[in-house]
């Protein structure tokens, strides 16, 4: 799954948990921010998870992107920034993962962790760490929540549906619970 964003001259490009293909390649063709999953290295993965070779090059080159690969597809889409991410990016991870994409890559490349944030304009593209607190609960609502209307609901497709595990045994206790405190009727769908 993959998703464009363009907007006053600018287009992001968001790849999804996937390995390289056409359609982003060709769709991601000279997008000012361009993000794809980029996984730890072959090697990492039979050291630090204990993975058969086999199994890490299945899991490492045909699963999941890999470095080399991400950096190919970044050189065939020559993002103003390429953002690799979904990897581990801890001290011992990332200069092996950042060598081996710039064995393929030489244009300006992120290696993401959280809370980085891009500041995109037509002249420059600024990266920098947001400054949050983790432990600050949201503040309330500012307008009165609304009941919802189940007529606005789209269903889900047959094929969504149909992958549905029964939980209504595990999640009862819970309606009885907020139907007791509530004064409320809520039946599960």
């Amino acid at each position: 799954m993959s998703f464009i964003v363009e907007w006053n001259g600018l287009k992001f490009v968001f790849g999804g948990d996937t390995y390289p293909n056409k359609w982003y390649a060709e769709h991601a063709k000279d997008a000012d921010l361009a993000i794809h999953e980029c996984f730890i290295t072959v090697p990492d993965m039979i050291d630090k998870f204990q993975f058969t070779p086999q199994s890490a090059l299945a899991v490492g080159t045909q699963i999941h992107t890999a470095p080399e690969a991400f950096g190919k597809m970044m050189s065939i889409i020559k993002p103003r920034m390429a953002v690799a991410y979904h990897f581990f990016n801890d001290f011992d991870t990332s200069a092996s993962i950042n060598d081996r994409i710039r064995a393929t890559y030489d244009g300006p490349l992120s290696l993401s962790v959280d809370y980085m944030v891009w500041n995109i304009t037509k002249d420059d593209i600024r990266v920098r760490m947001a400054k949050v607190d983790e432990d600050v609960w949201p503040p309330p609502a500012t307008e009165k929540p609304q009941l919802p209307d189940p007529s606005l609901r789209i269903p889900y497709s047959d094929m969504i549906a149909g992958g549905r595990y029964d939980m209504k045994a595990v999640i009862q206790p819970t309606y009885d619970e907020v139907n007791k405190k509530y004064g409320l009727e809520e039946k599960q769908e």
